[in-house]
């Protein structure tokens, strides 16, 4: 394998082009760049109203549930990618604060519903002046086909990411198996290279 090829961070033909992956490298540098913005901006938008980054988006996510689709706590921890044990632990914090309620699921007596409380939409009200202008700044350069577009693309890119770092976590066992079994082998290779120097000059 040349060179070139074998420094390449991915190998779909889509990805790449006469540049090799610099395209892509540029894409992950400004995305990379506009996360730890949206990182920050969450930060802020959090602590203004003292809340955890997570519990801010928790109630956001309960906030844009409907009443054909109430959110439970697995449809919250789905929404936001996270683990079902900490997402719980997070909104009974949330209920012990009383921003947010659990009631019976209306069909399904097993479940429960999350809702804001009375409080929590105040709260959410406080913020949202915050959030307007701050949002605007962060997206409103684009148009609405290309915010659109933008919204798809991100649904799939976040969809495939957990199997993605499944498969990084795979191959790295398995590079670092290979790497570890041929730095066993090596020295015998060199033993048996000095030896044979050795018996040359004997």
């Amino acid at each position: 394998m040349p060179v070139f090829d074998a420094l390449l961070t991915t190998s779909k033909p889509e990805l790449l082009d006469k540049d090799g992956d610099r395209t892509l490298r540029g894409v992950l540098y400004d995305y990379f760049a506009f996360g730890r913005s949206l990182e920050a901006a969450r930060e802020i938008f959090a602590s203004f109203v003292g809340l955890s980054p997570t519990q801010y988006l928790i109630l956001i996510a309960i906030k844009n549930s409907t009443a054909e689709k109430p959110m439970g706590v697995n449809q919250v921890a789905e929404r936001l990618y996270l683990s079902g044990a900490f997402v719980t632990n997070e909104i009974n914090k949330l209920v012990s604060d009383g921003l947010i309620e659990k009631s019976p699921h209306p069909g399904d007596g097993r479940r429960v519903q999350l809702t804001l409380t009375e409080h929590g939409i105040n709260l959410l009200v406080r913020l949202a002046a915050l959030q307007r202008p701050v949002n605007d700044a962060l997206f409103g350069m684009l148009t609405r086909e290309e915010f659109r577009v933008l919204s798809q693309m991100l649904s799939r890119l976040a969809s495939n990411a957990e199997s993605a770092l499944k498969l990084a976590e795979h191959v790295r066992t398995t590079l670092t198996s290979q790497n570890n079994e041929a730095s066993r082998t090596e020295p015998r290779v060199r033993t048996k290279r000095r030896a044979s120097r050795q018996s040359l000059r004997e």
